[in-house]
């Protein structure tokens, strides 16, 4: 991994445990195990730093969205898919999706975070979009904007109060909501 990787990987791993008021040069530094003054060298200020992560974030959300699965073909699997996604980024993928929440806080005053961490969800509500509409959604953009607002709000839910909380059953509701009865397997 390369020094400028190993800085941003810990500046994400202090937003998401400490917040971003841990986030300082030095404490970066120093959680990287990079020489004092590297973090500096790539990103002269925090706001330069600041900036970098989140660019950096989006650049790795993105390249995880420009090859997703293609769309499922059926709501079993879809729900499958975006309950597993959810459940991943507050288990595995936690202390980055903590760090992206700090970041999108920071972007309510702040265009220059905002903006980048904007486009990758744009593009995941396209994903939701294409996959609504191949299943027969009457309204798949609605539909799209009640998935996400579902599925963010899991994601809030599991990171900050019911860790344990249950994705599948709310992801399956609102999905079959927005599918016609002929394509969702309650009329099977």
């Amino acid at each position: 991994m390369s020094t400028r990787a190993r800085i941003l990987e810990a500046a994400v791993e202090l937003l998401g445990t400490q917040g971003l008021k841990a986030l300082t040069h030095i404490r970066v530094d120093v959680l990287a195990g990079v020489p004092k003054g590297s973090t500096s060298n790539y990103f002269r200020t925090r706001a330069a730093l600041l900036t970098g992560v989140v660019e950096w974030l989006a650049e790795q959300d993105l390249a995880e969205l420009v090859s997703p699965p293609s769309p499922p073909a059926d709501i079993e699997a879809f729900v499958a898919l975006l309950a597993h996604a959810v459940e991943t980024a507050t288990t595995a993928s936690r202390t980055r999706t903590i760090a992206r929440y700090v970041l999108f806080l920071e972007g309510t005053h702040n265009e220059d975070v905002r903006r980048p961490l904007l486009a990758g969800r744009a593009h995941f509500r396209s994903f939701v979009e294409t996959t609504m509409e191949r299943l027969g959604a009457h309204d798949p953009g609605a539909a799209a904007t009640a998935i996400m607002a579902v599925g963010e709000g899991m994601i809030i839910q599991r990171v900050t109060v019911d860790p344990d909380a249950d994705v599948l059953a709310p992801i399956d509701a609102v999905v079959q909501a927005f599918v016609p009865r002929r394509h969702n397997r309650a009329s099977d």
